[in-house]
């Protein structure tokens, strides 16, 4: 079974500063029926503009993750990492017993573009910890690469949860399989280009739930940046 969240069905904001679409019920958005999908709470696609962000803020018992598109994220948090991040680069903070962070966009020039997703943790009152790790382009070009896992296996970032993160860029006319398992849910989030999956077109900013499958598979229509979650 396979449900389409398409992009503009995604919740949205427009702070001026800020513009962002909602995957999943977040701030003054909500959707009984997007509340969110396994363990997978939020994604939230964000547009900051220059030098524009975040104050400080708390954060508790989420596995959080960023991804960048585009441009450069400013973190700083209450565990003492000061930290630049960018494209090809994908960020863990595990909140756990609590936290304090900002973000920022790092650039007095260009609009800063991210994935912001949350993931419930196994279990509540974790200690607070932070990764950070480049993936490069030719490490997720037509394959799935594994940028967050449970063991962080293959150099991937720690996530406290039964979740196998995948990344991955398809060149037009390529194939790749995920093989999973009928017992999990599978939830592709499409970054830019368009793509199949299982038979399904996705297209920038689109979402697909699945539940059931045992295995998915994904042809690239043009060049297509996406994520992949593999959850119990």
């Amino acid at each position: 079974m396979m449900n389409i969240i398409q992009s503009e069905t995604r919740g949205s904001a427009d702070h001026g500063w800020l513009r962002a679409k909602h995957t999943f019920s977040f701030a003054d958005y909500y959707d009984p029926e997007r509340v969110d999908f396994g363990t997978l709470r939020v994604i939230n696609e964000d547009r900051v503009a220059p030098a524009k962000g975040f104050g400080t803020h708390p954060h508790k018992d989420m596995e959080i993750i960023t991804y960048v598109i585009d441009g450069a994220i400013e973190h700083k948090d209450s565990m003492g990492n000061g930290t630049i991040i960018t494209p090809g680069e994908v960020q863990r903070m595990t909140a756990g017993t609590g936290v304090l962070h900002s973000e920022f966009n790092h650039s007095q020039d260009e609009e800063l573009h991210l994935l912001q997703i949350w993931i419930y943790p196994e279990r509540n009152g974790l200690t607070p910890s932070y990764e950070q790790t480049r993936f490069p382009r030719e490490e997720k070009l037509n394959r799935l690469r594994l940028v967050g896992s449970r063991d962080g296996r293959d150099g991937s970032v720690t996530i406290h949860q039964d979740v196998d993160l995948y990344a991955s860029i398809l060149e037009p006319g390529k194939e790749l399989t995920l093989e999973s398992g009928a017992d999990r849910k599978v939830f592709v989030q499409l970054i830019r280009g368009d793509i199949e999956a299982n038979g399904a077109s996705l297209s920038a900013g689109d979402g697909a739930a699945l539940e059931g499958e045992r295995a998915v598979n994904f042809v690239a229509a043009s060049e297509a940046e996406f994520l992949v979650f593999d959850m119990a």
